[in-house]
């Protein structure tokens, strides 16, 4: 099994390990639901290490990008800014969602996810190989990541790393810029400000540690994923995969086709007739909303005309809640049944984020 650089670390605090895509990964360090406020209240800190950094430099890196993903990085004109996009295959379907950040117009950073590292490694040197040959093409592991989120997770990091407040009180949301040796990035993955944090694996649990003695709780996969949810953010092969459009995907935000550039996949989503998207659903019977299970409503008389792609509880909002695939005669207000072990439980579709920034937004 594979172990970031900070695994021991993890051991020490008596982390619940589980085996997270092949990577040994801390679910959590006591209280999920303790971690979850701890993030939504103050400042938590993850270990994403198991992600991968992409360094790609060359002459037409930007031009490559402008090709291989369905977001356009032409918008990424100063140094540090990121992107999200998705990365298609030729019928449209979603590789891997990655953010970009814009370094120099001879390198770009990619990050992807852990589970589709390698898939993702091979697609991109496959057609860097036609579209861009020549380009360098490096996998970053010998760097960790750690996501500091919260309220108060700005001003924890600028005390756990004495100067840094200078470099990076300025950054504007998908921003990113290098002080000493960590490259700081003013994104994440849980409705809360933060930094997420790029340095030497050999740094990185001295970083951990400085952080834990700031005051910053360590939290696991479990709140990451319930606070992700809550802030309505797509985790890659539950709300899409090769097989989906990120226009049924809620990501339809993320794809330019106003422009006159071609990139993989463009053909195929200019040609896709759209009959889902991706909405929020509010449980209102007693029960848990979980992923995989059908969606009824009253434009079919299928059983199965839509589903739930991920579900949990929200112990923000203290009521379950789900994004799910949804037809798209459906509505924000409507009133739809789930079926939960044999059961067909009422649900109302809202609008997702459900919680950004601490705040309910439902």
């Amino acid at each position: 099994m594979k172990t970031t650089s900070l695994n021991q670390t993890h051991r020490n605090m008596n982390a619940k390990m589980v085996d997270f895509g092949g990577w040994d990964m801390p679910l959590h360090y006591g209280s999920q639901l303790d971690e979850h406020h701890k993030v939504r209240n103050d400042a938590g800190m993850f270990d994403v290490s198991h992600m991968l950094a992409v360094d790609i430099k060359g002459d037409h890196v930007r031009d490559f990008l402008r090709q291989l993903v369905a977001n356009n990085v032409n918008k990424l004109k100063q140094p540090g800014k990121a992107l999200y996009t998705c990365m298609l295959n030729p019928k449209g379907g979603v590789i891997d969602d990655l953010i970009i950040y814009f370094l120099s117009e001879a390198w770009f950073r990619l990050v992807v996810n852990a589970g589709t590292a390698e898939k993702d490694m091979s697609w991109i040197s496959a057609q860097c190989n036609k579209l861009a040959p020549g380009l360098e093409i490096t996998p970053r592991r010998d760097l960790a990541m750690i996501a500091v989120q919260g309220p108060n997770a700005r001003a924890k990091v600028w005390q756990a790393i004495p100067g840094s407040q200078a470099a990076t009180e300025n950054l504007k949301l998908f921003q990113a810029t290098t002080f000493d040796k960590y490259f700081i990035a003013r994104t994440g993955y849980t409705g809360e400000d933060g930094f997420e944090i790029t340095l030497p694996n050999d740094d990185a649990s001295y970083l951990w540690k400085m952080l834990y003695a700031a005051r910053v709780g360590p939290a696991g996969l479990g709140a990451r994923d319930t606070l992700r949810l809550e802030a309505g953010m797509n985790l890659y092969g539950q709300d899409m995969d090769e097989t989906i459009s990120p226009l049924e995907s809620g990501l339809t935000w993320t794809v330019d086709l106003k422009s006159d550039r071609n990139f993989i996949g463009k053909k195929a989503l200019l040609e896709t007739n759209v009959k889902y998207q991706l909405l929020g659903l509010l449980l209102l019977d007693r029960g848990v909303l979980r992923s995989h299970q059908k969606v009824s409503t009253q434009y079919s008389k299928e059983e199965d005309n839509g589903e739930i792609t991920s579900g949990g509880f929200s112990p923000t909002l203290n009521i379950s809640i789900a994004l799910a695939r949804l037809p798209i005669q459906i509505s924000v207000g409507d009133e739809v049944h789930v079926l939960v072990r044999e059961k067909k439980l009422r649900a109302r579709v809202v609008k997702y984020p459900f919680v950004r920034n601490g705040k309910s937004l439902i």
